[in-house]
């Protein structure tokens, strides 16, 4: 090895599993099972503000909300979070990753709670309320994801780091599952207590005037998970890595690993020295960033960009799929707290049985099989079966082929999460230097939103039916469902072959496959280490 590393790091490297790894996972994951809640959690609820806010008398429907606003209240908070997921990511290589921790989780906090407030009680100004406060809670939300990834692969050893940090990503399926069945236990409460027709009974009662505290309190509870983490964030130290390599304070890291480690490690003052007379190294805009990890960044974020087009546009649209497939009876058979009920029904089940399966695939197999061949075996399952649903579709819709068509959709998403959607996350915090780490996930991440972006829009306008006569009030005509899904299955095949660029990390220190310490070697001749007399770090 060109430069040596320091005992601190070399001693996170080696450290056996143990209670902090643990807690540190729960710390960084319930930021996620926020996240996951708070982003998933408005596809439960847009049926029923179309009603309560969109109801046209005499209507053969129940009414909905235009384009325009569907489009804003769905994807506003992807806008919030890719803008946060650039600026934290920013953030958190220039303050320290600790610094910036708790500022994203008091702004997803206060934005979940005032995301259920409403400013006035006109249709217009309830959905700009939602719509201001749900972008920045995307914004807080954004912030998560490059510093949660970063804090958990500094904190982790090499053998298991993987793992470690598909955890923290894996607590996203428990955030859309409990969202679900929250929005189940709520809506079946309502229902009980104020009994509504079906819409075509009476179409003013069956959308009963309590039906408006149902979407507030869904949305509002999100705030809890993460309100309930914060001391816990403001009490961990800032990672080793952080500490000693960007802000060259290795004494502080040494201090602050031994009360984490629960063991004695050297502060080795002539390595501290060394790090303080280096140069800070090249940073992002630059040649050699470029010629090492550029066609890194490159796979990183066109990976990402692929993986979530494919993702967000299924899961953001599923009540339109299981609608026409018939597991979602017409809205007019229906009132409307029903309706949320038979959302959150068919979403909680598909979570159950395939995303949260998925993710957790990822955590036991990342480590023995590398993050290349799940990344790989994921898009290229996940082109099959969005191909297998696309050619035949006209085959699925028929009643007796529904169960078939909802096991391959589910097939399709236990791959995504058994794949690139787990992959995608951890890959980006182990494979660039401390200093630009942060950014490079943030990057990334915002590109993969900016895929879900177009996903989410995209997929509204497409998925609409050929005949406009047939498409939903106020779309333009679509390419219909069948040649959307073809188009996802050419996307994650693109995925595929995009996958060639991002190296594999299995097993490897961060130093190793970032190059530090090759940078860490002090300028000119450098001497053995038995004339410096200080005592080498234990190898690995």
């Amino acid at each position: 090895m060109a430069g040596e590393q320091l005992q601190v790091l070399n001693a996170l490297d080696v450290a056996k599993t143990q209670w902090y790894h643990f807690t540190a996972i729960i710390i960084a994951g319930m930021g996620f099972f926020t996240d996951a809640y708070d982003l998933f959690c408005i596809s439960l609820v847009t049926k029923l503000l179309g009603r309560i806010y969109y109801h046209v008398d005499g209507m053969e429907k129940p009414g909905s909300l235009p384009p325009n606003v569907s489009a804003a209240v769905n994807g506003v908070a992807f806008c919030g979070t890719l803008a946060g997921q650039l600026f934290f990511g920013w953030l958190g290589d220039k303050l320290g990753r600790k610094k910036v921790y708790g500022m994203t989780l008091m702004l997803m906090v206060i934005c979940s709670v005032a995301s259920g407030l409403s400013f006035g009680h006109t249709p217009k100004s309830v959905m700009a309320t939602l719509c201001f406060f749900r972008f920045w809670l995307g914004f807080g939300i954004g912030g998560d994801y490059p510093l949660s990834a970063t804090i958990m692969s500094e904190y982790a050893n090499k053998k298991t780091r993987g793992a470690f940090i598909a955890a923290v990503f894996a607590m996203q399926g428990f955030g859309i599952l409990a969202g679900g069945i929250f929005a189940i236990i709520l809506s079946s409460s309502f229902n009980a207590m104020f009994e509504a027709p079906p819409y075509e009974d009476d179409a003013l009662r069956s959308t009963v005037p309590q039906a408006d505290y149902v979407w507030r309190i869904i949305l509002m509870v999100g705030a809890l998970p993460a309100a309930l983490t914060y001391y816990w964030r403001m009490k961990m130290p800032e990672t080793a890595r952080y500490t000693a390599l960007v802000a060259k304070n290795a004494k502080r890291a040494a201090s602050d690993m031994s009360k984490v480690l629960q063991m004695d490690i050297e502060a080795e003052p002539q390595k501290i020295e060394q790090i303080k007379e280096q140069k800070s190294g090249f940073g992002l805009f630059t040649k050699e960033f470029a010629k090492r990890h550029g066609l890194h960044l490159l796979g990183t974020t066109s990976t990402w960009f692929l993986l979530d087009i494919a993702f967000y546009s299924q899961n953001l649209f599923q009540k339109d799929i299981f609608t026409a497939i018939g597991w979602i009876p017409s809205a007019k058979s229906m009132n409307a707290i029903d309706e949320v009920y038979r959302i959150a029904r068919a979403q909680t089940l598909i979570a159950l049985c395939s995303t949260v399966p998925g993710y957790w695939f990822t955590v036991a197999f990342i480590d023995k099989m590398g993050r290349f061949a799940i990344q790989l075996m994921g898009f290229f399952f996940m082109t099959v079966f969005m191909f297998a649903l696309a050619i035949p579709y006209d085959h699925w819709t028929h009643k007796d082929n529904r169960i078939g068509f909802v096991i391959m959709y589910s097939l399709t998403f236990f791959f995504a999460n058994f794949g690139p959607n787990a992959t995608t996350f951890v890959v980006p915090a182990e494979i660039f230097p401390a200093r630009l780490r942060s950014t490079c996930h943030g990057i990334s991440a915002a590109s993969g939103k900016l895929g879900a972006i177009v996903g989410a829009f995209g997929f509204l306008y497409l998925a609409q039916n050929q005949d406009k006569a047939k498409a939903d009030a106020g779309y333009p005509a679509g390419i219909g469902v069948k040649n959307s899904l073809i188009v996802l299955g050419v996307v994650n095949a693109l995925g595929f072959l995009f996958t060639f660029l991002v190296p594999e990390s299995k097993g490897k220190s961060l130093e190793e496959m970032s190059g530090e310490n090759e940078d860490n070697e002090p300028q000119g001749e450098a001497e053995p280490p038995s004339s410096s007399g200080r005592r080498t770090a234990p190898v690995a």
